[in-house]
């Protein structure tokens, strides 16, 4: 072939590759329609509200390829569900081409529980929706502050800001239910434990308000409230009555206190 070539002068070897170039460029053209399937076209089926595997059945069977392009999260939807498809339903597209869809997440993200302590009942309603959370039972607890939120309740169990929870969780709210109507007796707190004393408040509906250390406490809970304000009876010797929802601020102490069973030391002066 290389003799063949050599022997042959060089205007004529520059015609044959010019007449091979034109050939495959000729067979390269004609083959291109096919390649392309120029002309052959159809109509992208609808698969917004079926499951990604139905789609991806159906779309294959039409002579498309699916692909999932992103995915969010509708808790009214159930998880697989395409919500968003590229390109659109009825659209006349070449075959082969690739359809683009966005599917509702099969786990539900986490969020960050928002502070609601404090909120009036329709701010955190407000709050919990734009989080994705839902809004569940409501109940009441005695409490000045009137229908502000006191506590935070998922699945039964406490819950602080910052904890993360699925979104689309169904969040309880402890609501304060203003002062009781009925006043009772100021109980007295002093030689208690302040976790025994924060006990006997929520009994008798009422609020355990500052909890002042005097000395070196370094546990709080178990340091003893030595005095109360209220207190349970007035240097007269007359007893205090207290209304449910009302705050009561005690001081605490390493030592336990000696308790006057007539009457109560005086709270000590602001200086």
């Amino acid at each position: 072939m290389i003799k063949y070539i050599t022997h042959r002068p060089l205007w004529f070897n520059i015609l044959v590759a010019i007449a091979l170039i034109l050939i495959f460029f000729l067979i390269f053209m004609l083959s291109l329609n096919w390649i392309t399937k120029h002309g052959e076209a159809k109509t992208v089926p609808s698969v917004t509200g079926k499951h990604i595997s139905e789609v991806q059945l159906l779309l294959k069977d039409k002579g498309f390829e699916t692909v999932i392009q992103d995915s969010v999260y509708y808790d009214s939807l159930p998880p697989g569900i395409v919500v968003k498809q590229v390109p659109e339903s009825d659209q006349v597209v070449k075959v082969n081409r690739t359809v683009y869809v966005v599917i509702n997440r099969f786990v539900a993200p986490d969020v960050s529980m928002p502070n609601l302590i404090g909120f009036s009942f329709r701010n955190a309603e407000m709050t919990l929706h734009s989080q994705g959370l839902r809004l569940g039972d409501t109940t009441y607890r005695a409490d000045f502050a009137k229908n502000s939120v006191l506590e935070m309740i998922h699945q039964g169990n406490p819950v602080k800001a910052g904890d993360k929870i699925k979104v689309g969780s169904t969040i309880d709210l402890i609501l304060a239910g203003g002062l009781g109507e009925e006043d009772k007796a100021m109980p007295r707190l002093v030689g208690f434990s302040l976790a025994e004393a924060r006990i006997l408040l929520e009994q008798n509906g009422l609020v355990l308000g500052s909890s002042t250390p005097i000395g070196n406490v370094r546990d709080m809970e178990n340091a003893f409230v030595v005095r109360q304000n209220p207190m349970t009876k007035t240097t007269d010797g007359v007893q205090i009555r207290i209304r449910p929802g009302q705050m009561v601020d005690v001081w605490l102490s390493v030592d336990p206190p000696i308790v006057d069973s007539v009457r109560q030391a005086p709270l000590p002066q602001n200086p």
